[in-house]
């Protein structure tokens, strides 16, 4: 851990200069900025005068961070086949507390996902490539490449791909099923 650096983010997330907490935790200025630059080291009487200056304590000031993931490469896709001829791969695997799931989709020519029944949440997406039948109760609507779409998940609804070229499709639902 760079004590020094999170001193200073602290520091800075509270728009305080260098002067203003060395007054605070009747330190020099200069002091702070050895601190910072990680060319110091504080005495633990003085780290508790910083982070009682800061507003924060040992415990908080210490604590892990939960480095949250933003990136999901390519290599950590999840695939699944559930049905003959439909590959789904799981874009953010592994992600917690999400909201959404977000497929590519990939459809071999004749493919379709299984019927679901009707149930809650939303689904849309974007056709990438080919063309889809997007089926929902008794309705049908296409969607070629570059055309997006968007249903509520309340009635019997399944996708295929009636066209003798593979589809691909970004699908996105809420709540997260996989």
């Amino acid at each position: 851990m760079d004590i020094g650096e999170k001193i200073k983010n602290l520091r800075l997330a509270q728009q305080l200069t260098q002067e203003e907490l060395a007054n605070r935790a009747d330190l020099t200025k200069g002091f702070i900025s050895l601190l910072e630059r990680d060319l110091q080291s504080p005495s633990l009487d003085t780290l508790e005068n910083i982070l009682n200056a800061l507003d924060t304590t040992a415990s908080e000031f210490f604590a892990e961070e939960e480095r949250t993931v933003v990136v999901f490469h390519r290599k950590q896709r999840v695939a699944i086949e559930e049905e003959p001829g439909v590959k789904r791969e799981v874009l953010i695997a592994g992600a917690q507390d999400r909201e959404v799931d977000m497929l590519l989709v990939t459809f071999e020519p004749g493919a379709s996902t299984s019927q679901e029944r009707a149930h809650y949440g939303d689904e849309c997406g974007l056709v990438l490539n080919g063309m889809i039948v997007i089926n929902l109760g008794k309705e049908i609507y296409r969607a070629s490449t570059g055309d997006a779409f968007y249903y509520t998940a309340s009635k019997k609804h399944w996708i295929e791909n009636k066209s003798e070229k593979a589809a691909k499709i970004l699908w996105i639902s809420a709540p997260p099923s996989f």
